[in-house]
Formats: C-alpha cells, structure tokens, sequence
C-alpha cells in the first residue's frame, strides 16, 4: 500500500483519532491526531481508547456465536424461547439469526432512515436511565414491524440489544461481563472495556462535534453513558484490529462459526452483503472485496476493516461524527475501490 502522503493528508482533513494499517502482525502504518479531550487539551495518541459506535455488534456477535457453538443458544428458535416478549409486537417468528444479519423487520428504536433522531429518544426519556440491556426495551418491542422476518434486510440496532438479552438470559452474567471476559480477554483485548462516561476514565476520549453555529459541543447527553450490544465500547485501534486476527486465527470461535463469520449471509443491495455483524463489500463477480464493520454516534465515527487481496488490516477511530470518514474513503481509494 502506497502510504506517502498519508501524514498531510490527515493534518489537511484536520482528522481527529487515529488510524492503523496492519499487514498481519507487521504494522505498515500508525497515526494519532486531534484532542482526546478538548475540554482539557489532552491530545489523541496511539493508545487512547474510543468509542467504537456500532462496531461493538461485532463483540456481540461473537458472544452470541460462542454460546451457538456450545448448544446454549439456537440460531433458529424465536427470540421468545430466551427473551420474555409477551404482550409486545415483536414476532415469535423472529430469531437470533434474523437479529443478527438485520433481516428481523422490527422496528428500531430511532428509524435515522426514515429522519428519526437518537437524541430525540432522551427528551422525555434521560439517557441516563439506559444501562442495563433490559432498558432499552420500552424504546422500540411495542412499535409496529416494518416487514416479516427474514422478507427485508434493513440495519436494526435494537436486533442487538434482543441478541444481547438471550445472551444474558442462557449465561447468568451480564452482557458487559460477558463481552470483557470471553471476548476481549480471550484475544488478547488488554485495552478495551465499557467505561462510563459520567466517571473519569483513564485514556478515553471523549466524543465532540460543532452544533449549527459552529460551536463544539460534547456527546454527554445524546445517547446512554455505557456501551450497550448495539454499541458504545471503548476500545484502542491495536485491540481492535487484534479482535478481527483473534477471530479470523480461531480464538474466539469454533472452527464452524470461525467459518460462518467470515461468510456473506444476506444481501442488503447490489454491492454489500451482511453477515453475523460483519458487511461486505463485493465484486462484480461475486467474491469478496473486503469484509468490515463500521459505527457513526455523535462524537464518534470509525471502522474496522480487512482486505482480502492485500491482507491488510485496517483501523480508523476518530472522536467527531464526521472525522473518520474523509480517512476511510482516501485509505480504500488507494487500494483500487
């Protein structure tokens, strides 16, 4: 990968974060810039944690395919065998599969495709009362579904926060424990957590972005202080890239859902596909191009991606909602797309 220029073109962008390139375990290309807290001038470095937005339903994912993998939980059953959904709208035709590849036609708790807002969510309801994963039901199971399950594929965060309950209903912990413990410490994960953002975190940028006037403004009261299935784990750009090696390298999964992981499962249009939180970026002749996942909240934007072709690894992390992606298009660019 041609990597000259890639210092000015940051600094032009003014970017924010940081962005790794990896080409298995030998790094081809590391950055941090911006302000982790600009509140106190502390900047951007190689090690600050961010968070990740709905790169998280990666974490989730994996979770849920441990517990497939150990017969706890069935792809194929109805989210209401694990989840007590009686009197909502949720279908009993729903399951963990459809949750997972955004094929479950329920609707989300803010439709940002129809115009809706998260921010809106917390006029009336304080963010602040969304921490645990039950939480957040009342926010969407008695809205009216958009499509049958498994009819339409249409990105639903809220499919997480149900797959997240069924992970807590079959192991007894809760889904925070469970992620940091089989997941980010299996691979290797040293780095990564759920930190609150009303408490002081060490190394954890905190998420601001400039309002209509052009005034900066921090992400505190736009969506829930903790990290959630669906999103919200703060993790650094080397954990994150040593997630996707820990899983493509069998240590996290059994060597059949290691395989499913990685495998296109639904197509969402004519160039992407979705797996078990993973998209796929396609080519025209129907291989894979690339496989990623990336998250935009206020005050933070980023992605996790992998290039078949160049084996490369690559990470971008950036506490501002439009910082990363001026990054992520000049990276894929440069490798043909």
């Amino acid at each position: 990968m041609d990597i000259a220029g890639l210092d000015g073109f940051l600094d032009d962008n003014d970017f924010t974060g940081v962005v790794l390139v990896k080409d298995g375990n030998r790094t081809v290309y590391e950055a941090a810039r911006g302000l982790a807290s600009r509140r106190w001038d502390i900047p951007n470095t190689l090690d600050t944690r961010f968070d990740t937005a709905s790169i998280t339903k990666l974490f989730t994912s994996v979770a849920v395919l441990q517990q497939v993998g150990k017969g706890n939980l069935d792809l194929e059953t109805s989210i209401h065998h694990y989840v007590d959904l009686e009197g909502t709208t949720i279908g009993t035709d729903v399951t963990l599969l459809h949750l997972l590849t955004h094929t479950s036609g329920i609707a989300d708790d803010a439709d940002e495709e129809a115009g809706e807002s998260y921010e809106d969510l917390f006029i009336e309801t304080p963010n602040y009362s969304l921490i645990e994963t039950k939480d957040y039901l009342p926010q969407f199971v008695h809205k009216p579904p958009l499509a049958k399950a498994g009819v339409d594929c249409r990105y639903c965060n809220v499919g997480y926060i149900l797959a997240g309950l069924a992970l807590e209903k079959v192991t007894g912990t809760t889904y925070r424990q469970y992620v940091f413990d089989e997941v980010f410490t299996k691979a290797g994960m040293t780095e990564s957590g759920f930190y609150d953002r009303r408490e002081a975190a060490p190394r954890v940028a905190e998420g601001w972005d400039t309002d209509a006037s052009g005034t900066w403004f921090q992400n505190i009261y736009s969506y829930p202080p903790i990290g959630s299935p669906d999103g919200g784990a703060q993790v650094t750009a080397a954990d994150l890239a040593r997630f996707l090696a820990a899983v493509r390298g069998g240590e996290l999964l059994d060597a059949e859902y290691t395989e499913e992981f990685f495998v296109p499962q639904v197509e969402h249009d004519e160039e992407t596909m979705y797996g078990f939180g993973l998209e796929f970026d396609m080519n025209e002749d129907g291989t894979v191009r690339s496989y990623y996942k990336d998250g935009v909240n206020v005050g933070a934007s980023g992605i996790v991606r992998h290039y078949l072709d160049e084996g490369l690894d690559i990470v971008v992390l950036s506490n501002n909602e439009d910082a990363a992606w001026p990054v992520v298009r000049e990276l894929d660019e440069r490798l043909g797309g």
